[in-house]
């Protein structure tokens, strides 16, 4: 069996509530880690209980919203407070709000709002800036830290109707490159994943032509799991992957969006 050397390692994990994030919240946990969920919804007693059962020695769960930059900072205290340090963090909390930046239907013309785009960039971006701005520096005094962020193969293929989700998402890509290089002195990994089209609870909702089309644009015939990218979460966060910094890794199953 190998050795992940993640056992006892403090990780938080944002949007761990549900889909990804609470499939990569129950991996870490199955690991050993002590683990801190962070999202806008969930059941505090029902997360910890879950977590805990999966494996985790201590557990915790925080409301907040990780666009808010006083509430990160609060969460990142009282983190801090519980398990004595910050190891790891997932960057998953994301939202959508598709549409086209400018939309022609029958002669009428119609646009993506500024409720929309601001949105998206709130959480999708400057989220992941906000959680990291605050963890970084305890990251940085124990000179070790891995801090890996959900970016999305849109955001390096682009997709039809998604202004706003792709801008954040190659963003996201943009900042992994620029935080590897200025923490890679203090001991700190910084990298970033791009899933493909996953099925989750939210997606298994779509209508079936849509869930089909998703299918045809995946060359390995289905769509990825949840678990196949919390795998890769866990994989960037071990000892395995010591030596990758600054990296996108494409978790797709080889998909190209919009062919």
């Amino acid at each position: 069996m190998i050795d992940t050397g993640l056992k006892n390692k403090a990780v938080v994990v944002t949007g761990g509530a549900a889909g990804i994030g609470k499939g990569t919240a129950l991996a870490f946990a199955a690991e050993g880690c002590r683990v801190a969920v962070w999202d806008v919804k969930g059941d505090e007693a029902e997360i910890v209980a879950s977590l805990k059962a999966a494996g985790a020695p201590e557990a915790l769960f925080i409301r907040v919203s990780t666009a808010d930059a006083a509430l990160v900072q609060a969460a990142t205290v009282k983190v801090i407070e519980a398990f004595g340090q910050i190891d790891i963090l997932i960057n998953n909390a994301g939202v959508l709000r598709d549409g086209m930046m400018v939309k022609v239907k029958d002669g009428q013309v119609s646009v993506m709002s500024d409720e929309q785009f601001d949105l998206v960039i709130d959480v999708n971006l400057r989220g992941v800036f906000l959680c990291t701005r605050a963890i970084a520096p305890h990251m940085i005094a124990r000179k070790q830290g891995v801090i890996v962020s959900a970016s999305s193969v849109v955001g390096l293929y682009g997709n039809f109707g998604q202004t706003n989700y792709v801008a954040t998402k190659a963003g996201v890509i943009g900042m992994t490159k620029v935080w590897a290089r200025e923490m890679g002195k203090h001991g700190i990994r910084v990298n970033a994943i791009a899933p493909g089209f996953i099925e989750t609870e939210m997606v298994r909702q779509m209508p079936p032509k849509a869930l089909e089309t998703m299918v045809q644009h995946t060359p390995l015939g289905r769509m990825g799991r949840v678990e196949d990218i919390a795998a890769a979460y866990v994989f960037l966060a071990s000892d395995q992957g010591s030596f990758i910094s600054g990296h996108c890794l494409s978790v797709d199953g080889g998909a190209v969006p919009g062919t």
